[in-house]
């Protein structure tokens, strides 16, 4: 390398607003989605502000550091996919996004999430999976319409209370997680998660209802042997 010069930082590719419309898409519902996906970008375009009727927004596979607080004049778009870039916090604006269906954050660097995504009222579906999460904000709880929330690889030692308040809760996702188990007698011992789902008893049959009661009774009984193992262990000896 000659000497004198300076090595620079790798920067984002320039996205102009005739490139952007070339990336807007017509599905055959007449929907319109702008996918600006492996664009290798670092920041949101400015330009596309001008293209805030859409119903979809794909700015997923980027180096995205940052969501702009313009994404609120978006207020039409029912899918936003932010997926595989470089985030690590959500502005409060999201709230503003009252049509969103679907929000896509997984595999960024977040660490906490706005109380403003309470104010999704619409949102069926939530990714949040590889990211640093360790809790959810309460409000959480107030998307009542929400039917999946994914949280595999991040930091939960226990299951978010606010999930207990979605009556529409189909499926929680909560794979390889460092839940702590809540049989063991010391509460201490550390269980990764490999496959965790909550599911309301109603939407079981009866058959299966059944047998995950029976499922359950058997970990009891187990957990109380271990127990009384420890501590009345000549009795054991004796039988």
């Amino acid at each position: 390398m000659a000497k004198g010069k300076k090595t620079k930082q790798a920067k984002g590719k320039t996205i102009t607003l005739k490139m952007a419309q070339n990336c807007v898409q017509l599905a055959l519902d007449g929907k319109r989605s702008l996918d600006l996906s492996f664009k290798e970008i670092s920041t949101v375009p400015k330009c596309i502000q001008k293209l805030c009727d859409m119903d979809e927004l794909d700015l997923s596979r980027n180096m995205i550091r940052k969501v702009p607080d313009f994404i609120e004049q978006f207020i039409s778009i029912c899918v936003l996919d932010l997926h595989s870039n470089y985030l690590e916090q959500i502005p409060a604006t999201i709230g503003r996004l009252q049509n969103l269906m679907l929000l896509n954050l997984c595999n960024n660097r977040l660490t906490s999430l706005p109380s403003e995504i309470g104010l999704l009222k619409k949102l069926h579906t939530l990714n949040l999976g590889l990211n640093h999460l360790d809790a959810l904000p309460a409000s959480i709880g107030a998307l009542k319409e929400l039917r999946h929330i994914g949280l595999s690889d991040n930091r939960f030692t226990r299951v978010p209370g606010c999930l207990t308040r979605l009556d529409k809760l189909e499926k929680v996702n909560l794979d390889r997680n460092p839940i702590i188990s809540e049989q063991s007698p010391s509460h201490e011992s550390i269980a990764i998660t490999e496959r965790l789902y909550l599911v309301k008893e109603s939407f079981l049959c009866g058959d299966c209802l059944n047998k995950c009661q029976t499922e359950r009774k058997k970990l009891e009984d187990v957990e109380e042997r271990k127990y009384d193992l420890i501590k009345h262990p000549l009795d054991y000896m004796m039988h």
